[in-house]
């Protein structure tokens, strides 16, 4: 028996939750689980019962839970007493495309572990400069896509820096536009309904390979081309010029106005989105919960579409 364990009893009776516990604990489900597992096992009583409702506190685990709440409480005692510790500062960075998505996620995390000290940083940025970021440590995390097109470059290098790529949708391509162009009442467009609008594209800096472009379909010919580089910029364009750009359709209306709305494109492709790590290093606490906060996100707004 361990005073981390008897900790994790405690949260998990605070949350009557598992899964909130661990998300509290920052520790995956599957570890917590575990760790109640062999104490229940190693004090032969059950101290959770567990059903569909969620958690219920057995009568010996209500006993168990009054010397484990003493225990604890003298330790964190005798911590102040004889200790001068601080709560380390946190530190977490993501790089990303310009996804709605990502920045959903990113809002989540700090409003449900919001420490008394941190750094993070979320940098929408270009496609090379967030593998970069991910291969040089500077991000734990980089969000972007691959498909037909550019996937054997991307992948080359992500090889190149020990990085693995973990598909999180595979999506059907999208455009972006406002509310009030007049294509906004299609059920979906093709690319000749668009030649009469601007088309909006991220910027790529030195590296504006189409390989590296956050759109698809990037090496055709259009009539009208504006190159931004954020993504504020972009939507005032959507609805100031009745532009288009290209993408997965999954838009987050809370953090976005529902001026900027999605219609399908109608092209033999697919988007597949997803986010890379350090094949060396170990994810974070921090890292796990954001990326379960990302997929939450993702089933969310494609709930809407």
């Amino acid at each position: 028996m361990t005073l981390q364990q008897l900790k994790y009893v405690i949260e998990v009776a605070r949350s009557r939750s598992i899964n909130k516990a661990a998300q509290r604990l920052f520790i995956s489900q599957p570890s917590l689980s575990n760790a109640l597992k062999e104490l229940e096992e190693e004090v032969g009583i059950t101290i959770f019962s567990r059903s569909n409702k969620g958690i219920i506190i057995t009568p010996e685990g209500s006993e168990f839970l009054g010397y484990a709440r003493q225990v604890v409480e003298q330790a964190e005692l005798l911590e102040n007493r004889y200790t001068n510790a601080r709560s380390p500062q946190q530190h977490f960075s993501v790089s990303a495309q310009h996804y709605a998505f990502a920045v959903s996620a990113f809002v989540r995390l700090l409003k449900e572990y919001d420490p008394e000290e941190y750094e993070f940083s979320l940098r929408e940025t270009k496609t090379y400069e967030i593998i970069d970021d991910v291969k040089n440590l500077r991000s734990e995390i980089g969000i972007l896509y691959v498909n037909e097109f550019n996937k054997n470059v991307i992948y080359k290098f992500l090889r190149e820096g020990s990085l693995e790529f973990h598909e999180l949708f595979e999506a059907d391509p999208h455009i972006f536009i406002s509310s009030t162009n007049p294509l906004a009442e299609r059920d979906y467009v093709t690319l000749s309904d668009l030649d009469p609008y601007p088309y909006l594209s991220y910027e790529q800096g030195d590296y504006n390979s189409f390989y590296f472009s956050e759109e698809i379909l990037s090496t055709l010919s259009r009539p009208k081309n504006i190159r931004v580089t954020d993504r504020a910029t972009l939507f005032n364009l959507l609805i100031g010029l009745d532009g288009y750009t290209i993408s997965t359709g999954v838009i987050s209306h809370k953090l976005n106005s529902k001026d900027i709305i999605a219609i399908p494109l109608k092209v033999d492709e697919k988007i597949n989105v997803g986010y890379i790590t350090h094949k060396n290093v170990t994810n974070s606490p921090l890292a796990n919960i954001y990326i379960q906060y990302l997929k939450e996100s993702i089933k969310e707004e494609l709930g809407g579409l």
